[in-house]
């Protein structure tokens, strides 16, 4: 094989070495963390998988007693679930893991701020679990990072067989 076609053949081989997942505790984000798990071996043990869950303080804006006692309440619950994602990844193989819990505007800190500081290249998330209304009148996570984020952005719709998942809760409700 000639030099130029072994450049070919390595430019056409995405290799992904820094791989930001959100979580949230919903099972798409499970989803997008099992993919990314699976991605990130495939690109080698020099692949760094950051995971983040973003505490939305909007949400405590309107309320007038404002408790810290229930930011510390929700920080703890979702540091044991990302602590959890963490160990599941290092059993994986995966010893580049690491997690940061962020405060703030969710949809800001995930698709711009931990990228630039992480030196993201790709966004794993979940797909939204918002209905049409509720996304025209507060708008999804996923829809803003897809459209705003620099790097690549996979959004994960399927299990690890890539079955349908939205389908399959739709069905379940119905029944």
């Amino acid at each position: 094989m000639e030099v130029w076609q072994i450049e070919r053949v390595i430019s056409m081989l995405q290799q992904y070495k820094n791989i930001l997942v959100p979580v949230d505790g919903s099972k798409e984000a499970e989803l997008a963390f099992k993919k990314a798990v699976q991605v990130a071996k495939r690109n080698g043990p020099e692949t760094k998988l950051h995971l983040i869950h973003v505490v939305d303080t909007r949400a405590f804006q309107n309320i007038s007693s404002f408790d810290t006692a229930m930011v510390e309440q929700i920080t703890d619950t979702a540091r044991k679930t990302i602590e959890g994602y963490v160990a599941e990844a290092k059993k994986a193989g995966l010893e580049n893991t690491d997690y940061s819990i962020e405060y703030g505007a969710p949809k800001v800190i995930i698709a711009k701020e931990v990228p630039e500081e992480e030196h993201v290249d790709l966004i794993m998330i979940g797909a939204t679990g918002l209905n049409a209304v509720e996304r025209l009148l507060i708008g999804s996570v996923t829809e803003y990072v897809t459209r705003t984020a620099a790097c690549d952005v996979l959004v994960v719709r399927t299990d690890l067989e890539n079955n349908p998942v939205l389908g399959k809760e739709k069905d379940r409700k119905k029944k």
